[in-house]
């Protein structure tokens, strides 16, 4: 009975601390939210792979407008599908000086399959853009920016 007794309280401890916890999580820092991580496709740094997409003036331009309405009516709506569907992580004009006129960051570290969902947004098919594509490594955060835009915006474009 000492014998039991005994294992029982030197043993029982550890059995306790024994459970099915990774050892990330055993060594993370505080505040360290394992589940928020695994759900925005994390590494272990906080970091995901990703596609960056510059979207540069073309060899069309299309004159201002019915046409040029409905052709950046569905760039818009092209990137609000890319968005709902977990796809793109942001997008945004860029003033265009240089050329440049807008940015995608695609939550796929693939760019053959970042080409395929560019493939359909109207100002790429009409020749108004051409698409740049460029392998980038950044903070899986990025994948929140999409719902928390929706808790502060008053209007849609």
């Amino acid at each position: 009975m000492k014998n039991v007794m005994l294992w029982l309280l030197c043993c029982v401890p550890l059995l306790g601390n024994a459970q099915s916890t990774p050892q990330a999580a055993l060594n993370a820092p505080p505040g360290y939210n394992e589940e928020l991580a695994k759900s925005l496709g994390a590494d272990e740094h906080g970091m995901k792979k990703y596609v960056l997409v510059i979207l540069k003036t073309g060899p069309n331009k299309v004159a201002k407008g019915p046409e040029r309405d409905a052709m950046f009516s569905g760039h818009f709506a092209n990137i609000q599908r890319l968005a709902d569907e977990e796809k793109l992580a942001i997008a945004g004009p860029l003033d265009g000086t240089d050329g440049w006129r807008g940015l995608f960051i695609f939550a796929t570290g693939d760019i053959e399959l970042a080409k395929t969902w560019m493939a359909a947004d109207p100002v790429i098919i009409n020749g108004e853009m051409v698409a740049e594509y460029h392998k980038y490594y950044g903070s899986a955060a990025l994948m929140s920016v999409t719902k928390l835009h929706k808790t502060i915006a008053l209007k849609d474009f």
